[in-house]
């Protein structure tokens, strides 16, 4: 519509012009203008003002903004779970027999009793003297064999009987005290024996080793079961066979006996000079 306007007005004033110029042409002698005509004017370019755009104001974006999303809690640090921890190995319980001094074996005509009122175990053994008897059980309960050792006796001539330490030792049979005293054990150690010729076979012996505290004498009469004959048994500065059969920490033991003199013995191998 501007355009047009624009358009129309430049043709208005190009034909006034016009208009002027041909009546100075038609002038008689085609000299000065008329007194009637009106001086030449210059023609005037009419121009339109410019015309006024009117643009209309755009709207200001709106801007759409998104919501910014809530923070996220920062994520706990994952805690790997611990293993779970080994339990220690259960030890193994201590199994004991209250013998109230009763019989555990017999040799022949001779009863031995347990020489402690509280026992581990009775371990049956080859004994290092030919003229020990056999020892046959009377009780089944806590009493088995051992190993070889080698020695070429009897299997059940000796007893290795583990005693609770702190309890007195008793005598194993009824008799009388032939020897007691201390000696040497393998060369090395300090340690305490008792010999009695038992009521039920005079002239063989009852030998017992490995205990503390002797308390009887030459000559003493024992009791089986009765009589304290040690405070003790002794525990020993090295691994005994028996302690494989009981439980840490070990108790010691005693070592019992019944030899008949009259059977040769062999003299031994060991020597302590």
């Amino acid at each position: 519509m501007v355009e047009v306007r624009t358009a129309l007005s430049l043709v208005v004033a190009n034909a006034a012009v016009l208009a002027g110029a041909v009546l100075v042409a038609a002038a008689p002698g085609g000299g000065a203008p008329l007194a009637t005509e009106r001086p030449s004017v210059s023609p005037v370019r009419v121009v339109s003002p410019a015309p006024v755009l009117s643009v209309a104001p755009s709207p200001a974006p709106v801007l759409s903004v998104a919501p910014s999303p809530a923070p996220r809690p920062a994520p706990s640090p994952v805690v790997a779970p611990r293993p779970p921890q080994p339990r220690p190995a259960a030890q193994p319980r201590r199994v004991t027999l209250r013998t109230a001094f009763r019989p555990y074996a017999q040799v022949g005509p001779v009863v031995l009793h347990f020489p402690g009122d509280i026992v581990e175990v009775v371990g049956l053994h080859e004994s290092g003297n030919d003229g020990a008897q056999p020892q046959s059980p009377l009780e089944r309960e806590r009493i088995g064999l051992l190993g070889s050792r080698s020695r070429d006796t009897n299997g059940q001539g000796a007893a290795d009987i583990v005693l609770d330490p702190t309890r007195a030792v008793r005598s194993p049979v009824t008799g009388t005290v032939l020897r007691a005293g201390t000696y040497t054990l393998y060369c090395d150690y300090v340690d305490q024996y008792l010999v009695v010729e038992p009521d039920a076979r005079p002239g063989w012996e009852v030998k017992m080793l490995h205990f503390q505290g002797l308390r009887v004498a030459e000559g003493d009469r024992v009791q089986a079961g009765v009589t304290v004959v040690g405070s003790g048994a002794r525990v020993l500065p090295f691994a005994s066979q028996v302690d494989k059969h009981t439980v840490a920490p070990h108790w010691p033991h005693v070592h019992l006996e019944v030899v008949d003199p009259s059977v040769p013995d062999r003299p031994s191998s060991g020597s302590c000079d």
